[in-house]
């Protein structure tokens, strides 16, 4: 694959209007002599499917929780209060973070009730010592006897234990009568296996509805599932087929087709399970998302991977940090925005700020605000020129605005409005989104994510004039190991790199 190194990057030209000299010369076929039309959206990212499951399980814990407090004798307003107030709050907690809450293929009550037990027991213990803390506000009515408490964690286990025995009854049931969708990736030995399993034995809930391999794979002739194509079908065939759940197995792909397909997957709001096809797997890494050992198709080690950053529940946090320092930052640096903006004024009349196009979540387009550096010739300027910062035609003011990114602060409101973030892949232009997404395949991918003004590559100085395969890589890597601690430290980060810029 060819790549796009700095020392094959002309310098701009040095006249004031747009010529040849002044496009970086990109490994692609000739430009048209307008910009290309903006690249049409990527497919839409669907919601991942709506389980009950989870959401009857928390029920089921908290109903465990009160009736066990019925059973020790205590079932007054204020035994109830501290209940819901101090037990079920930090038990829900602790259940989710165990992975309590998850859907499973082969759930099993027993397999559950030691971390059942040992998380009931710190929500007490941690419950017991609040309350201690709060000057024994409501200790008449908690029950503090060692025998009293142990009674009340058994009665509660006992509960808790019957009530998803009893939900993994429906379950099973539910799913015996309506299998949802699924695909298979991997036609090999390992995917004919699980197809046969989950055919064999309804139970799981999954009807293999066809394989997704890009080899031609023999297969008999009396088989029910077919190879549908490679990867690249996955956004033909999800929709059409309704499909839910997509199981990858070992074995049979290359790193690229694994990549494309999971990243498909997760855009259309599908559960991905990985099945390894050997015993013996603990937790491990896998595409740079955290998955553990304990479910299993039939015998074979069947691991849920982790939701993508959008479907987190942490992602909403992301956003609201965004909405939240966005609007304090354009509030309590409007000195400083009015000042950039009467000096661009001065330098260079009327259009104080730039405004242009730019490839945002999802492949669409929206206008990105930036104080003007420099007046460019044209729209064809604006939307094909790769780089301005040696350009002799920047004023000092604007050279300044750039070093210090400055230039950048009107993008706050982009951030306020929802069309960028803090942290992302920072967004570029159609012209260019259209031309790199020819080079690097998965170039499209940094898409799956809002953009930012600030990211992960730019801090490791991928800036200006670098390599865009290592971008991808950087962003791509960025989104799918997510985390809000990851966003702070890349903003931390950011401050640093910003006062070292070379305004690029």
């Amino acid at each position: 694959m060819t790549t796009i190194d700095n020392d094959e990057l002309p310098r701009p030209s040095t006249t004031s209007g747009l010529g040849t000299a002044g496009l970086i010369a990109l490994p692609f076929p000739a430009r048209p002599r307008t910009a290309p039309a903006a690249p049409g959206p990527l497919p839409g990212r669907a919601r991942r499917p709506v389980d009950r499951i989870p959401s009857a399980l928390l029920a089921v814990d908290v109903l465990a929780v009160l009736g066990a407090l019925s059973a020790v004798g205590g079932g007054g307003p204020l035994d109830v209060l501290w209940a819901l107030c101090g037990i079920v709050p930090v038990l829900v907690l602790l259940n989710s973070s165990g992975g309590l809450y998850r859907l499973r293929l082969a759930p099993s009550v027993l397999d559950e009730l030691p971390s059942l037990a040992a998380r009931a027991i710190v929500a007490v213990s941690i419950a017991l010592t609040f309350d201690r803390c709060l000057h024994g506000l409501w200790l008449a009515a908690v029950p503090v006897d060692l025998g009293l408490l142990c009674t009340l964690l058994l009665c509660h286990l006992a509960l808790d234990v019957l009530g998803r025995a009893s939900l993994y009854g429906l379950l099973r049931r539910h799913r015996r009568r309506n299998p949802r969708p699924a695909l298979i990736a991997g036609a090999g030995h390992i995917g004919q296996r699980a197809a046969a399993a989950l055919l064999d034995h309804p139970e799981y809930g999954l009807l293999p509805v066809g394989y997704i391999d890009p080899e031609p794979i023999f297969l008999p002739a009396d088989s029910p599932v077919r190879v549908l194509g490679g990867p690249a079908v996955l956004d033909l065939e999800i929709p059409a087929r309704g499909v839910r759940d997509v199981i990858l197995t070992s074995g049979g792909a290359d790193d690229a087709e694994v990549a494309q397909t999971l990243r498909t997957s997760a855009r259309h709001g599908c559960e991905v399970w990985f099945v390894p096809g050997f015993p013996g797997f603990g937790a491990f890494e896998y595409g740079n998302r955290r998955v553990g050992a304990g479910d299993h198709l039939w015998g074979f080690p069947c691991l849920r991977l982790a939701p993508s950053a959008m479907d987190r529940p942490s992602w909403m946090v992301k956003r609201a940090t965004d909405a939240v320092l966005a609007g304090l930052g354009l509030f309590l640096l409007s000195p400083i925005l009015a000042g950039c903006a009467l000096a661009v004024r001065i330098d260079g009349g009327p259009g104080v700020i730039f405004r242009q196009e730019r490839v945002g979540l999802d492949g669409a387009v929206f206008t990105v605000l930036k104080f003007r550096s420099l007046r460019p010739v044209n729209e064809q300027e604006s939307a094909t020129r790769w780089n301005i910062s040696q350009d002799h035609r920047m004023s000092p003011i604007g050279r300044f605005l750039r070093r210090t990114s400055l230039d950048e602060l009107p993008q706050l409101w982009n951030v306020l409005r929802g069309e960028m973030s803090l942290v992302g892949p920072r967004p570029e232009r159609p012209f260019f989104v259209t031309r790199f997404a020819q080079a690097y395949p998965q170039y499209r991918d940094r898409h799956r994510v809002p953009v930012g003004i600030t990211g992960f590559a730019q801090v490791n100085g991928l800036r200006g004039d670098t390599s865009i395969e290592d971008r991808t890589r950087f962003d791509n890597y960025y989104i799918e190991s997510w985390s809000l601690w990851q966003d702070v430290k890349i903003l931390l980060r950011t401050v640093a790199s910003v006062l070292q810029s070379d305004g690029s």
